[in-house]
């Protein structure tokens, strides 16, 4: 059984693209990824789960490194809140993206770091440490800093409540952390166990939730595709290439550069297409760049991993 858990997870932009594959064939196959069952929102139900498996992972110690070491935690995560924004509105801008496409670029921009960073850090030989406090801390600040960075990016353009942002993003991602979190400190040795299993299920949930946005807007994706997948391949190459140029001018190691890199160009790209539906229900599209994000970072980024473990 613990095999078939690592294939799955050793294999998982694979897996992604057959979902894709299967949602772009049978669109309705996944149609339940977006609806409702006894007034629970699946898709954010789903994106609970990964949160939750991402908590059970995390120590107290992950956010005490935060003190230990400030100036790579602070260069990562001004990148991570003010370079990624900004660059996702910039792209919108350049390529005259619609409203639902510019309200999705945006907030794969604005929300933290995908848990997904930590695995391909790990697997470039990356600082694994500083990956995850990166990851840990861009999360719990996020109800903050995504809503308030999303209304000066977008606010006089299109109407959202940053409020009731925020309360999601404490009921999807600082909920489900915290009871991971409270599960590894009262019952370690089990959270331990679970290790061998979590990354699998957080990949399997992953492209259940990719599965379902691509299916539900098929079309719109059909059509404007060239585009939009163009957008989303120049924000992935482009955070990465400013993550080592951050890293580098801030003197700090190889293995450091490198973990910086992967951080900025993984976003949690399932909480931006969550928010999408959630907040911007009238902008179908608005999910579009979240699900196609999610799919193109994991895959360039397994890619990249091997790159970067072999030549680096």
């Amino acid at each position: 059984m613990k095999r078939i858990f690592k294939a799955i997870e050793k294999y998982f932009f694979i897996i992604i693209l057959l979902a894709v594959a299967v949602s772009l064939v049978y669109p309705n196959s996944f149609k339940w990824v977006l609806s409702n069952y006894n007034g629970i929102n699946i898709l954010n139900l789903l994106l609970g789960i990964v949160l939750f498996t991402m908590g059970t992972t995390l120590k107290v110690d992950d956010f005490v490194n935060v003190f230990k070491n400030p100036k790579e935690i602070s260069v990562g995560l001004s990148a991570q809140y003010i370079v990624m924004p900004v660059l996702a509105f910039a792209l919108a801008k350049l390529f005259s993206l619609d409203a639902g496409l510019t309200v999705g670029l945006i907030l794969v921009g604005t929300v933290p770091g995908g848990t997904a960073s930590d695995v391909i850090t790990f697997l470039a030989k990356g600082d694994v440490a500083l990956s995850v406090s990166l990851t840990a801390v861009s999360t719990v600040i996020s109800p903050i800093l995504t809503p308030l960075i999303t209304l000066f990016l977008i606010g006089n353009q299109i109407h959202f409540n940053p409020v009731d942002m925020f309360i999601s993003i404490i009921e999807i991602v600082i909920i489900p952390i915290i009871l991971g979190l409270l599960l590894n400190y009262k019952f370690p040795e089990f959270c331990e166990k679970l290790k061998d299993y979590l990354p699998a299920i957080s990949s399997i949930v992953i492209c259940l939730i990719v599965a379902g946005v691509i299916g539900a807007n098929k079309q719109s994706i059909l059509t404007s595709s060239s585009i939009i997948m163009l957008v989303i391949i120049l924000q992935y190459f482009l955070a990465m290439f400013l993550g080592f140029g951050f890293g580098y001018l801030a003197g700090m190691d190889k293995k450091q550069i490198i973990t910086v890199a992967i951080e900025l160009a993984f976003q949690n790209s399932g909480l931006s297409t969550g928010l999408a539906k959630t907040h911007f229900p009238s902008l179908s599209q608005a999910t579009v760049p979240g699900a196609l994000y999610s799919v193109w970072q994991n895959f360039a980024g397994s890619i990249l991993a091997y790159v970067f473990r072999r030549y680096f």
